[in-house]
């Protein structure tokens, strides 16, 4: 039976912990550090996320048979390369190869150079030349960090004191880290997410989720990690599928591997179907968060399999998915996505019928208590959006915590247009 290390603390990690565990090959998972969901089902490891020494010298000692990238930090630390060049087995991407989300400029130059639909853009690492530009022009004004920010790096700004106050955050103040900002042209049209396995110019989509950026009901509050997802879009049809599929994520793998940079873990594709047809708004190279906890469900191939054939870098079987949908809602703290309290017990978890996954939580003696900004969120499958939803709002009730929100309108573009 295999032993397989899962590397993360998030909600992404305990969706893949829970999908390997069905896996027959299976016969241990460890999670570093992982939270305490994945403690109840995993062996939570107390090794940080970019702690590459650490976690190398633990996957030796312990003989790890396949490790699993989560979070984009750990992939853009280098653990991928530490851990092929000491001749371990790895799923996740290079560092050189993370460059495709961990730097907006990269990917930005890639896609115009080999065709890839995306907005035009231009980038900009001085403040008075940034502000200048985006004042001259119409709003909203579509400003990116040049680099990993957990999420939290764009900021769609209405006015010109909205992209100012941006603008200074990200050059001036450096809030996400010292870096240049890219200011695109504002899109319309619905968002969604494509991910894909890739290994090189091997490419096995998943089902398309969409997930809501937004704090708040209607859309509306500042962007956050996510604040629930779901499968089943109406509003694409299997021609727009089709068609991201052959000219957006088959032909960025292909142009990763023209540059030497090929892919092995995951393409996220973060996409909209905008009046001129589908262009991509931002790629990953991870597993999106909360698009895993809701897509992952519905896998019915063996997820160990997929893993080990990507690092590997062998061919495996096109993957296999229920004929149904998934629907989930996240439980965010307070506050959140600005400064929030931790600490405050979770109770009623045992009561609900229906997938909690943990995105921030710790266990404190006896109890679960919050500890990140998004925390838990419920998930349940159904045969439309509807009857998944219900299902999902139906439980969440049960969960009882005196510092906990949720969105009460997932999936609003696809039941009410």
């Amino acid at each position: 039976m295999k032993k397989v290390l899962v590397v993360g603390s998030g909600g992404r990690e305990h969706a893949i912990v829970e999908a390997l565990l069905l896996s027959p090959q299976v016969g241990k998972v460890y999670c570093a550090p992982g939270n305490a969901g994945t403690a109840l089902v995993a062996e939570n490891v107390p090794i940080g996320d970019t702690d590459v020494e650490e976690l190398l010298r633990f996957a030796l000692d312990s003989a790890i048979d396949l490790t699993v990238v989560g979070p984009e930090a750990a992939l853009a630390a280098g653990l991928v390369d530490a851990f092929r060049a000491a001749g371990l087995k790895i799923f996740g991407h290079t560092k050189a190869a993370t460059a495709i989300e961990s730097s907006k400029e990269f990917a930005k130059k890639l896609m115009g150079k080999y065709g890839i639909p995306t907005a035009a853009y231009r980038s900009f690492d001085n403040f008075d030349e940034a502000l200048d530009y985006v004042s001259g022009r119409p709003f909203p004004a579509v400003l990116k960090y040049d680099g990993l920010a957990a999420g939290k790096g764009v900021v769609i700004a209405e006015d010109l004191s909205e992209a100012e106050a941006a603008l200074r955050s990200m050059l001036l103040d450096e809030s996400f880290g010292k870096g240049r900002v890219v200011v695109e042209d504002y899109l319309t049209g619905p968002e969604f997410s494509f991910m894909c396995f890739v290994d090189g110019t091997n490419v096995y989509p998943m089902p398309l989720a969409q997930d809501h950026k937004r704090a708040f009901d209607g859309d509306k509050g500042p962007n956050t990690g996510g604040m629930g997802a779901y499968t089943g879009l109406p509003f694409i049809s299997e021609s727009d599928r089709e068609f991201a599929f052959k000219n957006i994520l088959c032909r960025t793998a292909e142009a990763m591997v023209a540059e030497g940079l090929p892919l092995s873990g995951v393409l996220y594709g973060g996409l909209m179907k905008t009046p001129g047809g589908i262009k991509v708004i931002e790629f990953n190279a991870r597993f999106g968060d909360p698009e895993t906890e809701v897509v992952l469900p519905l896998l019915k191939s063996d997820i160990y399999d997929i893993f080990a054939s990507v690092a590997d870098s062998r061919p495996c079987s096109l993957p296999e998915w229920k004929d149904a949908v998934s629907l989930g809602v996240v439980l965010a703290s307070k506050g959140y996505p600005g400064s929030y309290e931790k600490g405050f017990e979770i109770e009623g978890l045992d009561y609900v019928d229906a997938r909690v996954i943990h995105m921030g939580t710790k266990a404190s003696g006896e109890h679960i208590v919050t500890a990140g900004g998004r925390v838990l969120m419920v998930v349940a499958e159904g045969a439309d959006i509807s009857s998944a939803r219900e299902k999902v709002y139906g439980e969440i009730v049960k969960i009882r915590c005196s510092n906990l929100f949720c969105r009460s309108d997932i999936a609003h573009i696809a039941l009410e247009g």
